[in-house]
């Protein structure tokens, strides 16, 4: 069974698709903005992503795979992208 959460919520392996992309920031200026910014790092509808760590204090910020490239998010960035989550 699959779920979508923000990316935010994933813990370390958890694998999914991208099905959302912006969306949550309360202030419209800088969800433009983050939005622009988290499609130039390749974060698009449909990409595959894997969480591959997360640091040590606060679990932020996070370090994920997005089909080919290595990327890290802070969580409060990172909760501006829904995922579908596969199943383990």
């Amino acid at each position: 069974m699959s779920d979508e959460i923000p990316l935010s919520q994933a813990r370390r392996g958890d694998r999914g698709v991208i099905v959302q992309v912006g969306g949550r920031c309360h202030h419209q200026e800088h969800e433009t903005e983050l939005e622009r910014r988290l499609l130039e790092l390749g974060f698009v509808e449909g990409a595959s992503v894997e969480l591959l760590h997360e640091g040590l204090f606060g679990r932020d910020p996070i370090a994920m795979k997005v089909d080919d490239m290595r990327v890290a998010l802070r969580r409060h960035e990172a909760a501006n992208l829904t995922i579908r989550r596969e199943a383990r």
